[in-house]
Parts: C-alpha cells; sequence; structure tokens
C-alpha cells in the first residue's frame, strides 16, 4: 500500500498543474509558458540566440495574443494550447545564458 502512495502523490499533483495551467489563462489567447516569461536581460539575450523558426513561432502567437486581448476575445477551444503540448522552448537556452553570465562574474571577482 505504502507503493502505491507516491504514484497516487504524483497523478495528483499533476492534476493539480493541469489545473493551474488552464486558470492561467495564458493558453487560451494561445501563448505557451516561455511566451509569458518577464523579458529581463538575461531573456533577451536567450531569445537572440533562438533559432530562427522558433522565434518566429513565438512572435506569431505574442502577436495573435495582443490581437485578441485588445479585441477581448479568446481562441476557440481546440485552438488552445494544450498542457501536455506546451514545451519549454527557451528554458535551455536561458539556462546557458544565465551559466555564461554567472561565469563572467565569477571570473570578474578574480
Amino acid at each position: 500500500m505504502a507503493s502505491r502512495a507516491p504514484a497516487a502523490t504524483s497523478r495528483l499533483l499533476l492534476g493539480f498543474r493541469k489545473w493551474y495551467y488552464n486558470t492561467c489563462g495564458f493558453n487560451k489567447i494561445g501563448l505557451m509558458r516561455d511566451d509569458t516569461i518577464h523579458e529581463d536581460d538575461d531573456v533577451k539575450e536567450a531569445i537572440k540566440r533562438l533559432p530562427e523558426n522558433i522565434y518566429n513561432d513565438r512572435m506569431f502567437r505574442i502577436k495573435r495574443a495582443l490581437d485578441l486581448s485588445m479585441k477581448m476575445q479568446i481562441l476557440p477551444k481546440d485552438q488552445w494550447t494544450k498542457f501536455e503540448e506546451d514545451e519549454r522552448y527557451l528554458t535551455p537556452y536561458l539556462d546557458g545564458v544565465i551559466r555564461e553570465r554567472q561565469e563572467k562574474e565569477e571570473w570578474m571577482k578574480k
């Protein structure tokens, strides 16, 4: 019985994550999680490093979301970004930028 507890907790956590994802609302206007990250210097550098096709997809989603927001509309439900389809496309680039910045800061201390 104790071995089933982690699985039940995992399912419960996944259910909560899906609920929270849908409650946030950004998926209803076609955005992904990484589209909503606040753009500081590290994020701006990571965006510059994106491949062109991923960058163009990001800009399309953001422009469409701005247009829908101005019209006070949402996408039809079949076009919402689904939890399972949302991938962290910016995170690997952002991690690299942050790691480089920290390494540079450590180097400058010496």
